[in-house]
């Protein structure tokens, strides 16, 4: 690993590359903070799925990515004398040593959950009217009630055990499936919600991230497809062609591989 000189000389680099890429590069000249902000949400998909991948090579590359990013925010509100790299550095300090009273100040924790419920409440100090407030808008669903519910729990409002919600997700089950009966397309999509989120909580009790769970699932599936299809090709049929008896025997070898 570099010493401590060496990563700030590398950060010191990046700083004067982007200097000279605004000043230089027709591309880099027109960009803005709307702009840039799609290519950012989609260079964070794009770490998450190598961090889901355990590829460290492409975490690497995709975390200067997402620094490249931070980096050229920073130089535009620079450019607008709002805010520059300083700004925001120091501010996440601040925010950090604010939040973290147990490291820097004389609060005493017991655990992991008293040190969320203390940055729940130091928030609220701050002004926060709501815990809620530091849950973008434009989360996707799942990853929002995720989100959701862990703010809510930081303030003491949440199930003991794991089994009163799994009674819960049983007791919304039951619920969907009288709506089902009714075919009553509206009160059936509001159920299936409540299902949704009552699965999202439970597996915060089993300590598993949904969003993660979901993708290995849909990494899992896309790769046993694939294999159906390359088997398909193989024999010379198409997917069309194929029984579901075939399939299915394609299916479980690609399970046990």
């Amino acid at each position: 690993m570099n010493a401590r000189s060496e990563q700030l000389k590398a950060l010191e680099r990046l700083l004067n590359i982007m200097d000279e890429l605004r000043e230089q590069c027709p591309w880099d000249k027109k960009q803005t903070m709307q702009t840039l902000r799609h290519l950012t949400i989609e260079e964070t998909y794009e770490l998450g799925d190598a961090i889901l991948d355990n590829d460290l090579e492409e975490v690497k590359k995709e975390l200067g990515d997402l620094l490249l990013h931070i980096v050229f925010y920073a130089k535009i509100g620079s450019e607008t004398q709002d805010f520059d790299i300083a700004d925001v550095a120091n501010g996440i300090c601040e925010k950090l040593i604010n939040r973290h009273p147990h490291i820097y100040g004389d609060v005493k924790v017991q655990d992991e959950e008293e040190v969320k419920q203390n940055w729940e409440n130091i928030k609220l100090k701050e002004g926060k009217k709501s815990v809620l407030e530091g849950v973008p808008n434009s989360l996707p669903a799942l990853v929002k009630a995720n989100r959701i519910q862990e703010k809510v729990a930081g303030v003491g409002f949440d199930w003991e055990h794991p089994e009163q919600v799994f009674e819960k997700l049983k007791e919304e089950l039951g619920e969907l499936q009288e709506e089902v009966k009714h075919q009553n397309a509206d009160k059936m999509e509001s159920e299936f919600g409540d299902v949704l989120f009552s699965m999202v909580n439970y597996a915060r009790f089993l300590k598993i991230n949904p969003e993660n769970a979901l993708e290995r699932t849909n990494k899992k599936f896309i790769g046993r497809f694939q294999y159906l299809e390359k088997k398909a090709k193989e024999m010379g049929k198409s997917l069309k062609e194929m029984t579901l008896a075939e399939m299915d025997i394609y299916w479980e070898e690609a399970k046990r591989l």
